[in-house]
C-alpha cells in the first residue's frame, strides 16, 4: 500500500520501475487511463508499466483487464506504435477481459524510451 492508502503502487513508484527496466536495457511500455465512464475501478491518470518480458507494476483497472493490457503492451513494445484501447460492458471483449463492473475505460499504451 502506498502512503495515500491506495493498495496500488504510487505513480512515482510505477515510473521508477519503468526507468529501472529501461536502465536494464529492456523494452518498456506505459499504459495510462485517459478516460472512464460509469463505475470504472481506477481513475483517469492511473498507470501500468510493462516490460518486454511481461512483468508489470501499477494498475489500470484493479485487476479486471490488466492481462489484456499487458498483451497489447507487448505488441506496442515490439512495433513502437501506440494503441488506444477501449474496454466496457458494451464491448465484445468485456466478458473475456473481465470488466464486468458496469463501467468503461479507455487506456493509452505507449512505448517509452
Amino acid at each position: 500500500m502506498n502512503p495515500t492508502g491506495d493498495p496500488y503502487p504510487s505513480h512515482d513508484a510505477v515510473l521508477e520501475q519503468a526507468a529501472q527496466w529501461k536502465a536494464d536495457n529492456k523494452g518498456v511500455a506505459l499504459a495510462t487511463v485517459v478516460a472512464t465512464w460509469g463505475s470504472s475501478p481506477r481513475p483517469v491518470g492511473s498507470l501500468l508499466a510493462i516490460d518486454e518480458g511481461g512483468q508489470f507494476t501499477g494498475s489500470v483497472s484493479g485487476g479486471c483487464i490488466e492481462g489484456a493490457v499487458v498483451a497489447e503492451a507487448l505488441d506496442v513494445i515490439q512495433s513502437g506504435e501506440h494503441k488506444l484501447l477501449d474496454f466496457g460492458v458494451s464491448d465484445d471483449n468485456a466478458w473475456e477481459a473481465g470488466l464486468t463492473c458496469g463501467g468503461e475505460v479507455r487506456i493509452l499504451v505507449e512505448r517509452i524510451g
